[in-house]
């Protein structure tokens, strides 16, 4: 499983150009099965995402495709969680 952290940089004032093609690649995220939730970093320094059913070189290029990431609105961090133990509403990301 991951969190994938996507922090505003400079060109934040860049984001309502691309936020339609952002959020089709959101869409296809959840389409694919791939994101589970995605949300705003409070307050307003970006977005994130939990991502499972992917490997972490499958889940980078999918986050340098999202519109955000290659016109550098946002910079991108991703983050690898094992899970140990969840309650039961989401045992299925233990297997992951």
């Amino acid at each position: 499983m991951f969190v994938v952290l996507l922090k505003f940089s400079d060109n934040k004032s860049q984001a309502a150009e691309y936020m339609g093609a952002h959020n089709q690649w959101i869409k296809q995220g959840f389409d694919d099965g791939v994101f589970i939730l995605v949300g705003s970093l409070q307050p307003g320094l970006g977005g994130s995402v939990i991502a499972h059913n992917t490997s972490l070189e499958d889940l980078q290029t999918r986050v340098n495709s999202d519109p955000f990431v290659a016109e550098n609105v946002v910079t991108a961090d991703i983050l690898e969680i094992a899970p140990k133990k969840t309650d039961e509403r989401l045992s299925f990301l233990l297997g992951q």
